[in-house]
């Protein structure tokens, strides 16, 4: 059997959106990752194999964690071929596996990812069919086995996905409403509140209660890889299944239970407040969570309190909405009824952050899942 990269120096890479990557240091160290080094598009770090299945298992910021088998000069395709049919792979499946292949190319003489992906394809489909006459199928929707190339400045890089898919499909979202939060945002604007629980949390526009969610699973210790079925590093030819199986009670053990009335949420949409409901209720506590259709400008006062809120805007907002309006009374509500409560609002488009009214103690700028906003924190007295 081969010898592979991550094999021989026990480095890995998350991948990991640019605004989230100081916070996914921070996270992934506190996971047990060493030599820590934020490059291009995510993280390397060193790590032996049970915090690899722990960051898998428990990370709430990496999109996903790969393993590299072989790093090369790459300057043109026929090289990229060569190279990934040399690799022996069946060390990690069989030709009765299902398998898919996503990359990313910058700065290269190879300038198309989707292309450099699909002869990555060709070179493990020849390689079997070399070996045994047979060839495993593509499957795009859900393969057994996902590898990644990236291409930088001419240097080539193949890895398996030790993720098996993207992290941040958690598995509690069952149903939303236009424009979700991505989950792994969501978990990163949670991670920055420093909410620990000592006070209840508030979403006064908690639309499919992805924030809500978050809020839970962070408070009650629940990994975000809890409804994943398999992992790719189960596919890796060194994986350990007693060290797999020990992370996971370890993890399991630490789950806690919410207390009633810790976290609740509201929203004027009927149907997004069905939505929070049906999501929150397919995690554990979440029955705990109150939720109810209100207008915010019409709640009752919530004092002392954390409040973390993403405003409807653009696609999300009536197209007869005055925004401007909208986000004077987001301002208005905080300084009437909120005294006593720290605030936190995602600004998807930052430019309203004008009409909130009121100073900001800090403004973050998080750059992901499609987004450029900004958090602030503002402080009631």
């Amino acid at each position: 059997m081969a010898v592979y990269n991550y094999q021989r120096d026990s480095c890995y890479f998350v991948q990991i959106a640019e605004g989230l990557k100081e916070a996914g240091a921070e996270e992934l160290a506190e996971l047990g990752a060493e030599d820590i080094a934020p490059e291009f598009s995510g993280i390397r770090f060193r790590a032996d194999k049970s915090t690899l299945y722990r960051i898998n298992y428990l990370s709430r910021l990496a999109s996903r964690c790969l393993a590299p088998l072989i790093s090369f000069n790459c300057r043109d395709t026929d090289t990229l071929y060569k190279k990934a049919k040399q690799i022996q792979w069946e060390d990690f499946f069989a030709e009765d596996s299902t398998f898919a292949v996503f990359g990313n190319v910058s700065d290269s003489n190879i300038s198309h990812s989707k292309y450099a992906s699909l002869l990555i394809k060709d070179a493990v489909a020849d390689y079997f069919r070399g070996k045994t006459g047979e060839r495993p199928d593509v499957s795009v929707k859900n393969p057994d086995i996902l590898l990644n190339i990236h291409i930088r400045h001419d240097k080539a890089e193949i890895s398996l996905d030790t993720s098996g898919g993207a992290l941040h499909r958690r598995g509690y979202r069952e149903e939303t409403v236009l424009a979700p939060m991505q989950e792994t945002v969501a978990a990163a604007i949670i991670r920055f509140t420093e909410w620990n629980g000592s006070v209840p949390l508030y979403d006064p526009m908690c639309g499919s209660g992805t924030l809500l969610c978050e809020a839970l699973m962070r408070y009650c210790n629940i990994p975000s890889g809890i409804f994943r079925n398999k992992f790719g590093f189960e596919f890796l030819p060194d994986f350990d299944s007693s060290i797999w199986k020990q992370v996971k009670k370890d993890a399991d053990a630490s789950i806690r239970k919410l207390p009633q009335g810790l976290i609740a949420g509201s929203d004027l949409s009927q149907e997004a407040v069905d939505a929070a409901r049906i999501n929150i209720m397919g995690l554990n506590y979440g029955k705990n969570v109150r939720l109810e259709r209100a207008d915010f400008r019409e709640l009752p006062a919530i004092e002392g309190r954390v409040i973390v809120t993403n405003p409807p805007y653009g696609i999300r907002m009536r197209r007869d909405e005055n925004l401007e309006a909208f986000y004077k009374d987001i301002g208005d509500f905080l300084k009437q009824k909120c005294k006593g409560s720290t605030a936190y609002i995602y600004f998807g488009e930052r430019g309203y952050i004008k009409n909130i009214g009121l100073k900001a103690a800090w403004k973050k700028p998080i750059k992901a899942g499609g987004l450029d906003g900004r958090l602030a924190k503002y402080e009631m007295y």
